[in-house]
C-alpha cells in the first residue's frame, strides 16, 4: 500500500471496469516533465513506503532541474521482467542456487520466488547450420533440441517450480518482437490497479518496447534477478535528451537508414546514462514499427532508453496485434487522464535537445565493426577500399599466390586484391576476393518487427527472380524472422517462393547471425578464406557488427536494411557500388541495377495493407507458452529445489554462495595485485563475455573434451551459460581481443607473472595460477569499457577469474553496474589521464587503498592507486549510488538480496 502523501490515489472508470490509479497532477511540477519522467513519478507515487521511497523522493522528481547533473537517487520498481534464454538460464540457475543457500542458512526456500511477473523467451539458441533449402528450418530446430535438451529441461522445471515465471518455447520468435507483439501491456493491470507498463530485461535491446510507450531497459541478469525478487532498481534521476522529429522520410529510404542516422547523431552527441525521448510533429509521421526499430538501437547509441509517448499510432498497433478492446480503451483513457498522450506541439523540459528533419535521411549502411559508423550507401564501395587496408597484410599481399600459376596483382586500381579460386561440391568453380559477401542475413533483432522493410526485401527478391538473378554461390543466405507472423504474411502475399529462390529460406525464429549463431560457412569457402587470409564480409539487417561477433571467418561486418541485404547477396561483394553498378545480368543479357528491382513505396504499402491482419497475431500467440509436442515431451524433475546432474556440461551449481554467512565480511583494500589484461578503447561485452563458437584448442574446448563432449557437440558459449566452468574459461577469450600485455597476440592471452619472465599464457590458465598464489587481479582499460549487450557473464566471468578491480577511462552503464553486482570495484582514471599517459605497461604490481572507507557507510570519491614502479594517481570510485555501495559491501547483489529475504 502506498503511503499516498500527495493524496494521489484516485479511480479511473473505463467501460464497465474501475481501476485504482495515482494521479500525476497531484505533484507540483509534473506537467512540465518529459514523458519518461512522468512514468517514473507515477512509479514513486504508487510504491511510496516512507522508507526506501519517500515524499522527498517524489518532490525531488517533481522539482527536477533539467540542467543539473544527476545526483538524486530514486528506487524504481519495474512492473515486470523479461529475459532471453542465454541470459535467462543463468538467472534461473541462480534462483535455484539461492533456494539451496536459503535452506542452508535456515530460511524457507519458497521465499525465493519471482514477486514480479517474469517471462523468458527462448530465442538465442538456434544456429543457422542449415540454409538455402526448404527443410532448413526443420533441420535447425532438430539440431537445436539435440544440443539444448538439458537447458530446456531445466527451463521447463523452472516454469513449474516458480510462481509468476513463464517460458515462451523455442521456434516462436525473438524476445523483443514477442514483447511488442504480445507481452507488452502499455498500461498494466494488477491487483485492481492500473499503471504504466514498465520493465527491465536481460537483453540490452529490451528498449525496443520503448516504441510502444513502455519504459524499460536492459540490465544484467544479476540486476534482473533482484527485480524479480522485489528489489527496486537503484538509479539516479537521469538527464533527458529531447530528440525532435520533423518532416517525413523520403521515398526510397527505410527504417534502417533512419535508425543508423539517429545512432550516428546520438553517439556523436553523447547520451550514455541518459534517457532519449522523441517529440514533435515528426513523431506522428513515424510508424510504430519504425519507433520500435529506433528504440531497439538504444544500446548502440548508448542511452538507457529511447522512448516515444502514447498516441493513436500506439493504439492502432495494439489493435492490430490482438490486444482486447478493453485493454486498448484503458491505454487511451489512462494516457489521456495522466498527461501521457502525445501532444505534437508540446515541448517539455529537456536537459539537451537535438533535431532531425526526416526528409534529409538518405540510404545508408554501417560498418565494418561498429553500428555508429554510418556510411552513405552511395559511398559504401569507396569506403570499403579504404577500410579493407586495416584487415589485410599489404606487405604480404604480393608474396601469397591465390592459387597455382596465379599472376594476380597485389592491388588493382589501388585496392588490395587476392583473387582465390574455389571449387564447389558439385565441381563448379568461382573466384572470391577481399570484400566477398560470404554472409547475407535477414536477422531478427532490429528489423523483422517492421513489416515495411521485410516486405520490401521480399519484393526485391521477387523482382530479382523475375529477371533471372539469384545470390552468388559463395553467399550464405539466411532468413530468421522475429515471429511466425512474418512468415504468415509472406505466405499470404505469395512472396515466400521468391525469397526461397534467392536463397533466403527460413532457418529459424531466433537471433541466429546477429548473436554469433550464423553457423559455419560452406567448407570450401571457409577453407579458401583461411588459407589465403581473405578479408571477407557479412551484411546483416541486425544491430550489432562488433569484431569477431558474426562469424570467426568474417573480418568485416555491415549493417543494412533487409532489402539491401538481398541486394548485396545478389551483388556478392562490398566492392560493388550497388547504387551505380549492375548487380547482375538478366535472362536477355541486359545489366540489372538496384533501381530496377527496388519496390516503390506504394507497392510495399499495398502488400502490408492486404497481407497483414489481427487474425495472424491471434493465431501465433493464442497458446504461446504451451509449446509444440517436442517441448511438451521433455521430461522434467519435480520439487522446489533442482536436482543437479553432476555429469551435466550445460547446467551446474555455481559457487557464488559457498561459505556465505548472514553477516557481511568487511571490505578490504587491494594489495599486491597483478594486471590480467591491459585493453584499449571500445572494449565491448562481446570482447569480455564468452560468445559464439567454442574452439577445441581453448580452455573451454579442453574442458568439454575432458568431460567426454565430442567437438561437434560443443555448441556455443551462449547455450552453455548455465555452466560456470565453461564460461570462466571463455571470459576475455574473444578471437579479436588484443591484450596489450601480450603484444602480437589476438584472443584470450596474457602474460603469467607467477612464472619467471612472464610467459604468454591463456588468460584462464594465468588466472588459476594467480588465484592459487593468492594474488588479486586488476584490468586496465580505455574509453567506453563494457559497451554493448547487457551480458551478465562479462561481469560474472571477470569476478570468477579473480579480478578485484577494473580501472578504465570511462564505462558503459550496464557493465559498470554489473561489475558492482559481482563484487568487482569499478574505478576511473583521473580526467584526461590514461594507462598510456601514466606510463603503465601492465607489468607492474598495484595497490589500491582507501576502499575500506566503505565500511563506515560512506563511499569515497577517490581511492589511491600506486604501483611498485612509483606511479601514483587518485582513481575515481564509480560506485554511483548508495544502493550500489550496499551491493559492494555485501560482496554482490545476490548476496545482498539473499540476506534481506532471509531477514525479512
Amino acid at each position: 500500500m502506498s503511503a499516498n502523501s500527495f493524496d494521489a490515489r484516485s479511480t479511473l472508470r473505463v467501460g464497465d471496469e474501475s481501476y485504482e490509479i495515482f494521479k500525476l497532477d497531484k505533484v507540483e511540477g509534473s506537467a512540465r516533465l518529459p514523458y519518461s519522467l512522468k512514468v517514473l513519478l507515477e512509479n514513486l507515487l504508487r510504491t511510496e513506503d516512507g522508507a526506501n521511497i519517500t515524499a522527498d523522493h517524489i518532490r525531488a522528481l517533481g522539482n527536477w532541474d533539467s540542467q543539473a547533473q544527476p545526483s538524486q537517487e530514486i528506487q524504481f520498481t519495474p512492473a515486470r521482467v523479461i529475459m532471453q534464454d542465454f541470459t535467462g538460464v543463468p538467472c534461473v540457475v541462480d534462483l535455484a542456487t539461492m533456494r539451496e543457500a536459503v535452506k542452508e542458512l535456515g530460511g524457507d526456500p519458497a521465499k525465493i520466488n519471482p514477486l514480479a511477473p517474469a517471462e523468458l523467451v527462448i530465442d538465442h539458441s538456434v544456429i543457422a547450420d542449415k540454409f538455402g533449402t526448404n527443410d532448413a528450418f526443420a533441420q535447425n530446430v532438430e539440431l537445436e533440441y539435440g544440443r539444448n535438451k538439458e537447458r530446456y529441461q531445466f527451463l521447463r522445471w523452472g516454469q513449474t517450480a516458480f510462481d509468476e515465471f513463464k517460458v515462451v518455447p523455442p521456434g516462436t520468435g525473438i524476445v523483443h518482437q514477442v514483447n511488442i507483439e504480445h507481452l507488452a501491456r502499455t498500461v498494466m493491470v494488477r491487483g485492481g490497479q492500473a499503471y504504466p507498463d514498465t520493465l527491465v530485461g536481460t537483453d540490452s535491446h529490451t528498449t525496443m518496447v520503448n516504441g510502444l510507450g513502455v519504459l524499460g531497459w536492459g540490465v544484467g541478469g544479476i540486476e534482473a534477478e533482484a527485480a524479480m525478487l522485489g528489489q527496486p532498481v537503484s538509479m539516479l534521476i537521469p538527464r533527458v535528451v529531447g530528440f525532435k522529429l520533423t518532416g517525413e522520410l523520403p521515398t526510397g529510404t527505410t527504417a534502417t537508414d533512419l535508425v543508423l542516422t539517429i545512432t550516428e547523431m546520438l553517439r556523436k552527441h553523447g547520451v550514455v546514462g541518459k534517457f532519449v525521448e522523441f517529440y514533435g510533429e515528426g513523431v506522428s509521421a513515424t510508424s510504430l514499427a519504425n519507433r520500435a526499430t529506433i528504440g531497439n538501437m538504444s544500446p548502440e547509441f548508448g542511452s538507457t532508453a529511447a522512448i516515444f509517448p502514447i498516441d493513436g499510432e500506439t493504439l492502432n498497433y495494439l489493435k492490430l496485434t490482438g490486444r482486447s478492446e478493453q485493454q486498448v480503451a484503458l491505454v487511451e483513457a489512462y494516457a489521456k487522464e495522466q498527461g501521457l498522450w502525445l501532444d505534437p506541439a508540446a515541448e517539455p523540459d529537456f536537459s539537451e535537445k537535438l533535431e532531425l528533419d526526416l526528409s534529409t535521411v538518405v540510404p545508408s549502411i554501417a560498418g565494418p565493426k561498429r553500428p555508429q559508423d554510418r556510411i552513405v550507401l552511395a559511398n559504401a564501395a569507396e569506403q570499403f577500399t579504404q577500410d579493407v587496408r586495416n584487415y589485410v597484410d599489404e606487405d604480404d599481399e604480393a608474396g601469397k599466390e591465390s592459387f597455382p600459376a596465379s599472376d594476380a596483382p597485389a592491388e588493382h586500381n589501388g585496392v588490395p586484391t587476392r583473387p582465390t579460386l574455389v571449387t564447389a561440391p558439385d565441381g563448379s568453380t568461382y573466384e572470391i576476393d577481399h570484400g566477398a559477401v560470404t554472409v547475407a542475413a535477414i536477422t531478427s533483432c532490429t528489423n523483422t518487427s517492421n513489416p515495411y522493410v521485410m516486405v520490401a526485401a521480399a519484393l526485391v527478391a521477387k523482382k530479382a527472380v523475375e529477371k533471372g538473378l539469384t545470390r552468388k554461390p559463395w553467399v550464405k543466405t539466411t532468413l530468421a524472422p522475429g515471429s511466425k507472423v512474418v512468415t504468415d504474411y509472406f505466405d499470404k502475399a505469395g512472396l515466400t517462393p521468391y525469397l526461397d529462390k534467392v536463397g533466403f529460406n527460413l532457418v529459424g525464429y531466433g537471433c541466429t547471425t546477429c548473436i554469433g549463431n550464423s553457423g559455419p560457412l560452406p567448407e570450401e569457402v571457409s577453407k579458401a578464406v583461411n588459407d589465403h587470409d581473405l578479408a571477407v564480409t557479412s551484411v546483416l539487417s541486425g544491430n550489432r557488427n562488433f569484431e569477431g561477433r558474426i562469424n570467426p571467418d568474417v573480418k568485416m561486418n555491415y549493417l543494412a536494411s533487409p532489402p539491401l541485404v538481398v541486394a548485396y547477396a545478389i551483388a556478392g561483394s562490398m566492392k560493388v557500388d550497388i547504387t551505380r553498378e549492375a548487380l547482375g545480368i538478366d535472362t536477355e543479357g541486359n545489366p540489372v541495377y538496384l533501381k530496377d528491382i527496388w519496390p516503390s513505396e506504394a507497392e510495399v504499402n499495398d502488400v502490408v495493407a492486404n497481407a497483414i491482419g489481427e487474425d495472424m497475431f491471434n493465431k501465433s500467440y493464442q497458446d504461446v507458452f504451451a509449446g509444440d509436442a517436442q517441448w511438451q515431451a521433455l521430461p522434467i524433475p519435480t520439487g522446489n529445489t533442482f536436482e543437479w546432474d553432476p555429469q551435466s556440461t550445460y547446467v551446474r551449481k555455481p559457487p557464488y554462495f559457498e561459505g556465505m554467512t548472514m553477516e557481511t565480511t568487511p571490505v578490504t583494500d587491494i594489495a599486491g595485485a597483478r594486471v590480467l589484461a591491459k585493453l584499449g578503447d571500445s572494449v565491448t561485452t562481446d570482447h569480455i563475455s564468452p560468445a559464439g563458437a567454442i574452439k577445441a584448442d581453448t580452455p573451454a574446448g579442453q574442458y568439454l573434451t575432458e568431460h567426454g563432449v565430442e567437438r561437434r557437440d560443443f555448441n556455443s558459449y551462449g547455450s552453455r551459460r548455465g555452466n560456470h566452468e565453461v564460461m570462466i574459461r571463455g571470459t576475455f577469450a574473444n578471437i579479436r581481443l588484443r591484450n596489450q600485455i601480450a603484444p602480437g597476440t589476438e584472443g584470450g592471452y596474457t602474460r603469467d607473472f607467477t612464472q619467471a619472465d612472464g610467459p604468454v599464457s591463456f588468460i584462464y590458465d594465468a588466472s588459476q595460477n594467480y588465484q592459487a598464489a593468492g594474488t588479486p587481479l586488476v584490468i586496465l582499460a580505455g574509453k567506453e569499457y563494457g559497451s554493448g549487450s547487457s551480458r551478465d557473464w562479462a561481469a560474472k566471468g571477470t569476478a570468477l577469474l579473480g579480478v578485484k578491480a577494473v580501472v578504465a577511462e570511462s564505462y558503459e552503464r550496464i557493465h559498470r553496474s554489473n561489475l558492482i553486482g559481482m563484487g568487482v570495484l569499478p574505478l576511473q582514471f583521473p580526467e584526461g589521464a590514461s594507462a598510456e599517459s601514466l606510463g603503465l605497461t601492465g607489468e607492474e604490481t598495484f595497490s589500491i587503498t582507501g576502499v575500506t572507507e566503505l565500511n563506515d557507510g560512506t563511499t569515497p570519491r577517490t581511492v589511491k592507486v600506486a604501483t611498485d614502479t612509483g606511479v601514483e594517481f587518485d582513481a575515481v570510485v564509480r560506485i554511483d549510488t548508495p544502493g550500489e555501495a550496499d551491493y559492494y559491501r555485501n560482496g554482490g547483489i545476490m548476496q545482498y538480496v539473499l540476506r534481506n529475504l532471509i531477514r525479512g
